[in-house]
């Protein structure tokens, strides 16, 4: 049994962070975290032992690649606190017999300097942003360390670039994040059409776009709502609660209309509009909708590895801006849709991407070379399902192989 470390950057890290350290638990060895931002709750919903400062931030992680993102770092004091993590990192790396990267350039450089022997999965990155990856410095350098035993790319063509840049081999073996959401799972009442909705998770940045949301949601015909077999259904974290989110969109008009203690969603409505809002129901969303409104990360990568088109709407920030949409459309391809940046006339972004729901509406029902797009990304983009197992059990080996477990 060897001592294993995971150490991740963002909550999508931490997602993945956890599914490998549960594997990792289920074969013997005995696993910890080290989420280098925010809480940990992922591994801490698996019962994975939780190190570090353990301090969540706006932006979501470090280095984050908008200026009002990297401003709000400095300001929040991330800088420091990073420094204090990899102080905190050097005293207990020595405790362990393998380190897992899981992320991009931070948590790369933490196992780097930690001196101990390391495996990779850089998530974060891939060639899809610009045809051939150009990795951040000092990142080739902590790649091409022989303490790396092992690195793990987000997709094929990652694998085959990196390959050739840094003259060693790079796999892909699947994402890990996939693998919960291509389990079947019971799914909501059948509807020839559900739109689902995905907000993000990070506040104050999920109050602006729930906000946006609803008044996109308000320039659909109301022909359209009032059809029965289309549905509005969004699932929301628990950041905020009922009676916030009620007193939140007030102001727009919306009113509950059921709230019933037996169920575990609400119903906002205003005039012909009804929406569904969902608790600790994300993945029967994801496997039940047809087509997706996204102001978010890991959640727009799982709908599009869902084989699920998606439509893109930019928000304020910090997180999902305008940079960050289009930065997505190039990592996720032609299924992710969006409406033209016009970030003076707000009222015009919130009508057309009205008829982009309408748009794709109808092609999902009439035309089903959109369906066949949709298919061919998922498994292009995002791989099949099984990553988890694939990459455990290449890291046993490892394990194995150099004698870690002794």
């Amino acid at each position: 049994m060897a001592k294993l470390l995971l150490i991740s950057n963002g909550h999508g890290e931490d997602v993945s962070g956890s599914l490998l350290a549960t594997e990792l638990k289920k074969i013997g060895h005995q696993v910890d975290s080290f989420p280098l931002v925010g809480k940990g709750n992922a591994y801490q919903k698996v019962g994975i032992k939780v190190h570090g400062f353990r301090k969540e931030f706006s932006t979501g992680g470090i280095g984050y690649t908008s200026i009002l993102g990297r401003l709000t770092e400095l300001f929040q004091g991330q800088i420091f606190y990073l420094a204090r993590s990899f102080l905190y990192l050097l005293n207990i790396a020595s405790d362990y017999d393998l380190l897992i990267a899981v992320g991009d350039l931070v948590p790369l450089i933490a196992t780097w300097i930690s001196n101990r022997k390391s495996v990779v999965y850089l998530v974060a990155y891939s060639s899809h942003y610009e045809g051939k990856l150009r990795l951040p410095w000092p990142a080739s350098i902590c790649l091409r360390s022989k303490r790396v035993l092992k690195i793990y790319s987000r997709d094929n063509l990652t694998s085959e670039d990196l390959t050739m840049q840094l003259n060693r081999s790079v796999v892909f073996l699947g994402n890990p994040f996939m693998d919960p959401v291509l389990t079947p799972r019971k799914k909501f009442t059948e509807r020839a059409l559900r739109l689902g909705i995905l907000p993000g998770s990070r506040r104050p940045e999920l109050d602006n776009n729930l906000l946006m949301i609803l008044r996109v949601l308000k320039c659909l015909p109301n022909s359209f709502l009032s059809n029965p077999n289309f549905s509005l259904d969004m699932a929301l974290v628990n950041a905020i609660g009922n009676q916030e989110l009620l007193a939140l969109v007030a102001n727009d008009g919306w009113n509950c209309t059921d709230k019933s203690s037996q169920t575990n969603f609400i119903k906002l409505v205003k005039g012909s509009c009804c929406l569904k809002v969902h608790r600790d129901s994300f993945t029967e969303l994801l496997q039940s909708s047809n087509f997706f409104l996204c102001m978010a990360g890991t959640a727009t990568e799982q709908a599009i590895g869902l084989a699920k088109p998606v439509i893109q709407l930019p928000g304020r920030g910090p997180q999902f801006t305008y940079s960050f949409a289009e930065a997505q459309r190039r990592l996720l391809g032609k299924t992710v849709f969006c409406a033209q940046e016009n970030s003076l006339n707000k009222r015009k972004l919130f009508t057309e991407t009205a008829n982009l729901i309408l748009e794709l509406s109808k092609q999902l029902t009439q035309d089903s070379q959109l369906k066949k797009d949709c298919a061919k990304e998922a498994l292009f983009r995002l791989g099949s399902q099984g990553g988890t197992q694939r990459i455990t059990s290449s890291i046993n080996q490892l394990i194995l192989q150099y004698g870690l477990d002794q």
